[in-house]
């Protein structure tokens, strides 16, 4: 069974720092992109960052370049999400996800069941 999970979360006040780990089991994201995604109470989920295995490329949103840094190891199947300079609005649920097609980071494929990320002022 292809399953996602992720840790790491918690209680840290404005400015602090939390390293968010995804594991995969049942299959191997080599080939394919990963990425983490956030979902606020009320709001709608959105992009936070993406890997691409292939050539170690990614991407993060507006928000969070320049405080976020995504990583992976493909043969532990794990991925990270390194969060400095963490802010009141960065708190939601925290998902990673895959598509499972090369190239695609929306995460519908297959996404664990998150992870809660709560920071206070």
């Amino acid at each position: 069974e292809r399953q996602l999970v992720e840790s790491g979360g918690g209680l840290v006040q404005a400015g602090g720092s939390l390293r968010l780990s995804c594991a995969a089991s049942g299959f191997t994201f080599d080939g394919y992109a990963i990425g983490w995604f956030r979902q606020a109470p009320g709001k709608e989920r959105e992009g936070v960052s993406c890997l691409d295995s292939r050539d170690g490329s990614t991407w993060h949103a507006d928000s969070v370049k320049g405080r976020f840094t995504m990583s992976g190891d493909n043969a532990k199947k794990m991925a990270y999400l390194q969060m400095n300079s963490l802010e009141p609005e960065d708190t939601a649920v925290y998902y990673c996800g895959v598509d499972l097609i090369p190239g695609y980071c929306s995460g519908q494929n297959l996404r664990g069941q998150g992870t809660q990320v709560t920071v206070y002022s």
